[in-house]
């Protein structure tokens, strides 16, 4: 009898094991595809809209605060924008197909688990492809025609305002609607911002996106969440494409058509990540993740904005005050500056993966920590000579 129980009990612990090492291996081929193709797609559509810019001549000239040596290509976020949501329509069309017949034999089963779910994301997709679209748009006619920071403004709060409310992607909803509403338009606004600032040296914006939203799909994962994961790692895949060519010394820009799409889906997909949820045993400090992780690039821009103001000028006139710059003035090459951001933002933004899992004195650790990283930036940026004097010109 008894060596029947360790038997049976060893059968169960295999078929266990084997369910394990079969979810993991499915879901490492949902990574890989995920990843891949949009990548692979990034690659050909970049060389495509590379070669088409420069034929047209819509690039980007070394004028004021710009000091690259040549014109270089604009319009790689139109590469970015379609290896994105090319793969992530066609994949929810898939899907919806799918749930309404009969799913394929070669169908993952961890994708059979989830096809309703994804099937039912199908507004929520078309909502946020058509905020995408508005701020893409917005973008290309700013990268070819500036037309100054106020326009802009105006669209990235009306695309907030219509995310936040009628398509009810909202942040903190435990509090009130207009309260809720409020911080997600904020929310918004500050992060497809903070993108479009990073956007200053080669490969910076993409690159510290690649790296935040990595760490975003990891905590996505972690809480049995297959859709944010998905759109997470398809950007990566449609972002690392584009770096092949951005990346310095870059051939080709992302432009405000491409930053501000970034930003904005990076601001979007924190918000349908769920940090804090007593059922799945996330503690509350799992809400200040975002935080965490976008902890650079939200430095970068309150500094620079308050640097910029107390310089007199507009916040929206760019110059060579941000952290990158100071980095560079200290000696540092722009691939270095670019280099160390990278690591700045993982350093921040991996320990808030355990965030929402740890005690509160464990949280107050990794939030001072993250403090501290902070801080060592702030000592960075402000020693040595002043920046002031830099040309400055319209972002």
């Amino acid at each position: 009898m008894i060596e029947l129980a360790i038997t049976r009990h060893r059968n169960v612990s295999v078929s266990r094991a084997e369910h394990l090492q079969v979810d993991s291996t499915a879901m490492t081929l949902i990574v890989c595809l995920a990843i891949l193709g949009p990548f692979l797609l990034s690659l050909m559509l970049t060389i495509f809209v590379r070669a088409w810019a420069v034929r047209r001549g819509f690039v980007d000239h070394p004028t004021g605060h710009k000091r690259h040596d040549k014109p270089v290509a604009l319009g790689g976020g139109v590469a970015i924008m379609l290896s994105i949501f090319a793969p992530i329509v066609f994949g929810m069309g898939l899907a919806w197909w799918f749930q309404r017949t009969s799913p394929p034999d070669w169908l993952p089963e961890i994708m059979r688990t989830h096809l309703d779910g994804i099937a039912s994301k199908l507004t929520t997709i078309a909502s946020i492809t058509m905020g995408a679209l508005v701020l893409h748009v917005v973008g290309i006619i700013d990268d070819r025609r500036a037309m100054g920071p106020w326009p802009k403004l105006f669209a990235q709060t009306a695309v907030a305002i219509f995310i936040a409310g009628p398509v009810g992607i909202r942040a903190c909803e435990a509090l009130p609607p207009i309260f809720s509403i409020t911080l997600t338009v904020l929310w918004i606004v500050i992060i497809t911002n903070a993108f479009n600032f990073l956007d200053n040296m080669d490969g910076l914006s993409a690159g510290v996106a690649v790296v935040a939203l990595s760490i975003f799909s990891v905590a996505a994962v972690q809480t049995g969440q297959i859709f944010v994961p998905v759109m997470a790692w398809v950007t990566i895949g449609a972002l690392l494409g584009f770096l092949v060519f951005n990346f310095s010394p870059a051939s080709i820009y992302m432009g405000d058509s491409g930053s501000l799409v970034v930003g904005y889906l990076l601001s979007v997909l924190t918000i349908l990540t769920t940090f804090y949820d007593p059922r799945q045993g996330l503690q509350p400090f799992g809400v200040f993740v975002p935080v965490v992780v976008l902890a650079v690039p939200l430095y970068d821009v309150i500094s620079v904005v308050i640097h910029r103001i107390r310089a007199g000028d507009s916040p929206f006139r760019g110059d060579q005050r941000h952290f990158s710059h100071r980095l560079v003035k200290r000696g540092m090459s722009p691939r270095a500056a670019v280099l160390t951001i990278y690591l700045a933002t993982a350093a921040t933004g991996l320990p808030a993966i355990m965030l929402s899992k740890v005690t509160w004195r464990g949280a107050v650790m990794l939030l001072i920590e993250c403090l501290s990283i902070v801080a060592m930036i702030a000592i960075l940026e402000h020693t040595g000579g002043a920046t002031d004097d830099d040309t400055n010109t319209t972002l």
